[in-house]
């Protein structure tokens, strides 16, 4: 195994990386690997922080083919979401706060897409051919929860399968880690979802809005959390147009982005 090093600026430290390590499958039987996990890690971050074919990875990292296959395996097996709320937790717990939140942040973010892939179309209200994140992230702007479809579907209809898949993630979870949350903030876009979702999940949904008569940029309340989280997010080339083939993979790529910025929360 190589030692551990620093190669670009994208790579983890060792400090950040003992936060992590143990979420990774270690070897079992059969052959050692002969590339050490933390590598394969860094590789996958470079692709993510610079936005690089996978095939034009430096010859410092593994070859490509091993990387993407580490890739899609751990995102097949859901490693990327359950090691980004492992993080927003710890995060949580260094900013003085409860492991889980009381109250979120609702948003949709419609980006571009490389020709094929999956669930592509048309978002005609900001003339956008691709596709959509929904986003809920705690009052830190940490995030809990991404989904990525069509840009085609409008954010009710999006708003409530993000909803959906985050009421379905804390029956499953074994820590019950957003079990607090009573209110979450969204824009006029999600107003016909208040009534369904008070009476499906026991949330309660605040609409911000502009004031009236107003024009221009304006920091609205709350939503700018979720605002300040695209952007954080959209330092991340690979998340600047979305090249990812499915939407899983597009979703990982969004827990990554995640992953390494709370890492250096956590890790500081």
């Amino acid at each position: 195994m190589a030692k551990f090093t620093q190669t670009y600026p994208t790579d983890l430290k060792y400090t950040e990386w003992q936060q992590i390590e143990q979420h990774f499958p270690t070897h079992q039987r059969g052959r050692p690997p002969k590339w050490a996990r933390w590598l394969i890690v860094n590789a996958i971050l470079y692709v993510t922080r610079t936005g690089c074919q996978w095939r034009m990875l430096p010859k410092e990292y593994p070859p490509w083919q091993t990387v993407y296959g580490y890739f899609r395996r751990w995102t097949g097996a859901g490693l990327w979401a359950r090691l980004n709320a492992t993080l927003v937790r710890l995060a949580r717990r260094r900013a003085g706060r409860q492991p889980e939140p009381s109250a979120a942040v609702l948003d949709s973010q419609s980006v571009k897409t490389s020709e094929g892939g999956q669930a592509r179309g048309v978002d005609v209200y900001k003339q956008t051919n691709g596709r959509k994140r929904h986003i809920v992230v705690d009052t830190l702007g940490l995030l809990l929860l991404v989904v990525v479809h069509s840009a085609s579907v409008q954010d009710a209809a999006g708003g409530q399968l993000v909803l959906q898949g985050l009421f379905d993630r804390i029956k499953k979870s074994v820590h019950n880690r957003w079990c607090r949350l009573k209110l979450i903030w969204v824009d006029g876009a999600y107003a016909a979802l208040i009534a369904p979702v008070r009476k499906r999940f026991g949330w309660r949904l605040e609409v911000v809005s502009r004031l009236a008569g107003t024009k221009g940029f304006q920091v609205l309340p709350h939503r700018w959390v979720v605002e300040r989280t695209f952007g954080w997010l959209g330092r991340y080339r690979r998340l600047a147009r979305d090249y990812e083939h499915t939407t899983a993979a597009s979703e990982a790529m969004t827990y990554l982005a995640s992953i390494r910025r709370t890492l250096k929360l956590v890790a500081e």
